[in-house]
């Protein structure tokens, strides 16, 4: 594109607005030479989404904030139900998607121009002049007289004084030469300037990003739901998402293709386009974007981590959504909780740090049993293989036996919600799971009850035992009782406007 000069408005006679400047459009150069600004926007969330996630990866590695993890490692290798390889090729999947519906975008659209700064900052000076006319009637409602205000003020605050008599100013002028002719027009006062450019370079970008993330939060929210809402959706989309019981950071966009074009590409590019945002703006909101995304999957509540606090969708809440007992709650992501807290969906079973100690104990021990199997050998636990992904139950979810396995579940587990909306949420979610044939969803439930049982078997042992208030026990039972408040606290701040010691109420 050549540069364009396009003359200002000349000023017209007893016009006391100040005239707006001409301007000159030129190309935006490329924030990083040579590549175009279109193609960096692309690229920026990609880089970010796997530097961030080889960060937690790292951590996970080599275990170095074991205290601020909502799940073990044998928790990451037993409960999914996807390999570590198969959900890297499937992010890497949505990711080409997502890059070549960019692409197109890019393609169409207009390309960015640098020079219209000055004039768009002049334009808001002249609304904010314009504004300063409802000074004086303002005034004058509430008994007071603006010019006599002005006249008293004129000599201490003579800027002051113009704005109470509506924006006149008559001692501020500037000279320019149009046409030949040396003309004299009204000028701004500087803080209508300083005022503008707030405006223009701080309030509407700020609100562009705000009504973005409303936008983004409601598509989401209102997708997200209907995947879980209709048995169709859930078992043909949204089913491969939830095989991740344990998420990870790069499992973030772990999705079918097609929703994950649905949910997170469009619902991104409706917000730019509606928003009306520039190239530069959308490298930050899709940057954002995809960093919120990969936290909240993160799988730790670090206390360090800026996103686990600036709202109270974090990665304690949204690993709610992922157990078996909460999958029909907690739709609300990536920004914030509002919509669930408006229409109730929000998990209200209260405590949920016995049901996490109940899946750590599960896990440990289908570890050690591999490890003994394996006559010492120590099995990994940090990571798997493209292989040791579990066999897909292959009963058919619609058998009467299976579909009796939720409402089991949901009676056994400890500890129990209560009646009303809590039951409804926990149970329609074990019914959820069942859903998902090819995720396995029978054996997830099979293993819960198992656990369960095994769980109630040692109660009733210690129960009968002589030696159950012995001083040994006494101090196992006080360290258990710190590592599932520790893991409560960790979890259970998430979850706004649930109780965090006692049971939640409908």
């Amino acid at each position: 594109m050549e540069n364009a000069t396009v003359p200002s408005i000349s000023p017209v006679p007893g016009n006391t607005l100040p005239p707006l400047p001409n301007y000159t459009l030129s190309p935006l150069p490329p924030l990083v030479s040579p590549i175009p600004d279109a193609y960096l926007a692309l690229a920026l969330p990609i880089i970010a989404y796997w530097a961030l996630s080889l960060f937690f990866h790292l951590i996970d590695l080599y275990d170095l904030f074991p205290a601020y993890r909502l799940h073990t490692p044998a928790e990451v290798l037993k409960r999914n139900h996807v390999s570590r390889w198969e959900v890297f090729r499937d992010v890497v999947l949505q990711q080409v998607i997502q890059t070549a519906v960019g692409l197109v975008l890019s393609w169409s659209d207009e390309d960015a121009v640098v020079g219209k700064e000055d004039y768009n900052i002049a334009v808001w000076a002249q609304r904010i002049r314009m504004a300063q006319s409802a000074i004086p009637p303002l005034l004058g409602m509430l008994g007071l007289d603006a010019q006599r205000l002005a006249k008293n003020m004129a000599g201490s605050a003579p800027t002051f004084a113009g704005a109470l008599t509506g924006g006149q100013y008559p001692w501020l002028t500037q000279t320019f030469t149009q046409n030949g002719i040396e003309i004299s027009a009204p000028a701004f006062a500087q803080w209508e300037i300083l005022a503008a450019k707030g405006i223009y370079w701080v309030g509407i970008q700020a609100m562009q990003f705000v009504v973005a993330i409303l936008i983004v939060d409601t598509w989401q929210y209102f997708w997200h739901r209907a995947m879980h809402m209709n048995k169709w959706l859930y078992t043909t989309f949204h089913s491969r998402h939830h095989r991740l019981y344990v998420p990870y950071a790069y499992g973030a966009l772990y999705n079918h293709p097609f929703e994950g074009f649905l949910l997170d590409t469009l619902g991104a590019g409706l917000a730019y386009l509606a928003t009306g945002m520039s190239i530069r703006q959308s490298m930050w909101f899709f940057t954002l974007s995809t960093i919120k995304t990969v936290d909240d999957h993160c799988g730790y509540a670090l206390p360090f981590d800026p996103l686990q606090h600036l709202t109270s969708n974090n990665a304690g809440y949204h690993d709610v959504h992922h157990q078996s007992w909460g999958i029909k709650t907690n739709f609300s992501q990536p920004f914030f909780t509002f919509w669930d807290r408006a229409l109730g969906t929000m998990w209200k079973g209260g405590d949920v740090s016995l049901r996490y100690e109940r899946a750590r104990n599960a896990a440990q021990k289908l570890v050690d049993q591999e490890h003994e199997k394996e006559g010492g050998k120590q099995s990994p636990v940090t990571h798997s293989q493209a292989g040791e992904s579990k066999t897909a139950d292959v009963r058919p979810y619609q058998d009467e036996v299976a579909r009796n396995l939720s409402p089991q579940a949901h009676r056994r587990v400890k500890p129990s919600v209560p009646n009303g909306k809590a039951e409804k949420q926990a149970l329609g979610s074990r019914e959820q799971v069942l859903d998902d044939r090819q995720g396995g969803g029978v054996g997830v439930l099979i293993e819960e009850m198992q656990e369960e049982e095994r769980e109630r078997e040692a109660q009733g042992w210690l129960r009968r035992s002589p030696m159950k208030g012995t001083g040994s026990s006494r101090s196992r039972a006080g360290s258990g009782a710190s590592s599932l408040t520790a893991l409560r606290d960790r979890v259970n701040e998430s979850l706004v406007g649930s109780c965090v010691t006692g049971q939640g109420k409908d």
